[in-house]
């Protein structure tokens, strides 16, 4: 009978010592091991954090558009009717710049009103600039056509006046500019396309009253490294800037500098590449702009690894987020107070006869005061034509088209699926 009450008992203590050790084992795989943390706004999944990696996303894509339309349209260069329906975002909270003496931006060439406390800043983006034919595509009116025939100023003449009364246009760069007869680099995947043209053609841009270049893109290095440095020589001879994902481009209006980060993201996992480079250019700007090159080509909506990315970054800094690649528009939407605009389409783009033939000129107005403080930030959305006749004419155009233009506003506004 003892032994059994013996027994009994320390069956009893064993159990005891087994659970406790169990409870602290739970203990410490909940500290070590958190659960994954899923943050839901209005908009969907906005923040995902987890101690796993994110997995690259591969993103494989045509490169150029398919024939959509060989639509006439009409020409205007009346700006009197541009409406944007613009939305109402809250200005972010600015943070003052560590250092901006290690930095030389580039300066408007509109000077600020000596006789007010605040001033305006206008910043442009427009979309894909293609200024190059398809190294294999031959066909009459093809842009090297146009471009060895035409004097610059044709290209952007029905927008110049829009650019040259802004303070800084940006444009998305996605071709070689080189006069040498370069080799061009290995594409494993079909189709593929390669862009090159003369070095003169980079005054399409500066002669237009563009100031920067964005080169992050697929395009860029179709010629090497060579390739890439002789564009880089053309943009910079022009006095344009260029931005890729080793360049930040800095521009300054009366003391207020305004940074544009530029990068590809073909997966949600570079966003955190984009975020080390907003580390460095918060220490320089009181405003800084991403854009970001990548997706899947001739969608009209964005992929959710594309909005989680977008939404991270302005939850780590971005003031304002413009994204390209797709060859078509995708809307925009306001995230914690801050724009992202997911795709701006093509622009004055040599990649097809018959892209899809709707655009806008993006535009973001910062009303700052003499103290450095942003006071507001209002948006513009400009609907343009990608092309004016019945095939591409590589001419951009303002819409003054009421029908056309309102379907342009309220896709770009989320309101319909299509702009066309």
């Amino acid at each position: 009978m003892n032994n059994t009450n013996f027994n009994t008992k320390l069956t009893a203590v064993l159990i005891a010592i087994i659970a406790a050790i169990l409870a602290v084992v739970i203990v410490l795989i909940c500290v070590l091991y958190p659960p994954v943390d899923i943050v839901f706004s209005s908009g969907g999944v906005s923040a995902i954090q987890s101690t796993v990696e994110s997995i690259p996303e591969i993103i494989t894509s045509s490169e150029e558009e398919t024939i959509i339309s060989s639509e006439e349209v009409p020409v205007s260069s009346d700006t009197s009717s541009i409406t944007s329906k613009p939305l109402t975002p809250v200005p972010p909270i600015q943070t003052t710049p560590t250092d901006t003496t290690s930095i030389t931006p580039m300066s408007s060439r509109h000077p600020v009103p000596e006789d007010s406390d605040t001033f305006d800043i206008t910043l442009s983006f427009t979309g894909d600039m293609i200024l190059a034919t398809n190294k294999d595509t031959h066909y009459s009116g093809a842009l090297r056509e146009y471009a060895a025939t035409r004097d610059p100023s044709y290209f952007l003449e029905k927008v110049r006046h829009i650019f040259e009364a802004d303070d800084f246009t940006i444009s998305n760069v996605e071709n070689v500019f080189s006069d040498r007869p370069l080799t061009p680099v290995y594409k494993d995947y079909s189709p593929a396309f390669w862009f090159i043209a003369p070095s003169s053609n980079i005054n399409i841009l500066a002669g237009s009253g563009i100031e920067g270049a964005m080169i992050a893109n697929n395009h860029i290095r179709d010629y090497g490294q060579e390739g890439y440095n002789d564009s880089v020589a053309a943009i910079t001879n022009a006095g344009m800037q260029y931005g890729d994902a080793s360049r930040i481009m800095y521009f300054e209006k009366g003391g207020y500098v305004i940074s544009v980060i530029c990068s590809g993201m073909w997966g949600e996992y570079q966003a955190n590449n984009i975020i080390n480079l907003m580390k460095t250019a918060q220490q320089h700007s009181h405003y800084q702009v991403v854009i970001f090159h990548g997706g899947t080509e001739k969608i009209h909506e964005p992929e959710e690894w594309k909005r989680r990315a977008a939404r991270k970054l302005v939850d780590n800094g971005a003031d304002l987020v413009v994204g390209g690649h797709p060859h078509v528009l995708q809307p925009r939407e306001v995230y914690n107070g801050v724009e992202i605009i997911y795709s701006i389409g093509n622009f004055c783009y040599g990649g097809h006869r018959y892209p899809e033939n709707r655009t806008v000129i993006y535009q973001m107005t910062l009303t700052v005061g003499k103290d450095m403080t942003l006071r507001s930030s209002s948006s513009n959305i400009i609907p343009c034509y990608v092309y004016t006749g019945s095939i591409n004419n590589f001419q951009p155009a303002i819409v003054d088209d009421e029908t056309v233009k309102n379907r342009i506003l309220d896709f770009m506004n989320g309101l319909i699926p299509s702009p066309v």
